[in-house]
């Protein structure tokens, strides 16, 4: 009989730090991403950033079926409006200036990397709180 591993809060940070690190390195306002390497000096493409480029649409592969399989399209929704309403409110504190879109785009991409995150371990969190178990989930013991 196989062990199951334990899903903790670590194991929710872990998704949450390669979901940042994804996101941000595909793009970030500091100029030291992806599109800032590779996409933006277009005619000096090379292999090295064609194979960066393929490393991370798997990241997002992953990512993105994980949060469509595990919060569905309407889970997407309400996690986007709730980070919506979110921003909204440290807009309203005076917390983030509407008027730097530097600050505006960090903490959107910020904002996305949560999405990532939640929808890649919502799965788990769901049967720990209710008990249900994704088909996916299902071991039989041979």
């Amino acid at each position: 009989m196989r062990k199951r591993h334990e899903f903790n809060a670590t194991s929710i940070a872990i998704r949450f730090a390669i979901a940042l690190v994804l996101v941000f390195a595909t793009y970030n306002p500091s100029g030291w991403s992806y599109v800032h390497w590779a996409i933006m000096p277009l005619p000096a493409f090379s292999p090295v950033k064609a194979v960066a480029g393929i490393v991370l649409v798997i990241g997002y592969t992953m990512f993105l079926r994980a949060t469509a399989r595990s919060l569905g399209i309407f889970g997407v929704f309400l996690a986007i409006t709730f980070f919506g309403v979110l921003i909204w409110l440290i807009v309203d504190v005076g917390i983030l200036p509407l008027d730097s879109v530097t600050a505006v785009t960090w903490v959107v991409l910020f904002v996305f990397a949560c999405v990532l995150a939640i929808g890649m371990s919502w799965s788990h969190i769901r049967r720990r709180l209710a008990g249900q178990f994704d088909t996916d989930d299902v071991d039989i013991d041979e």
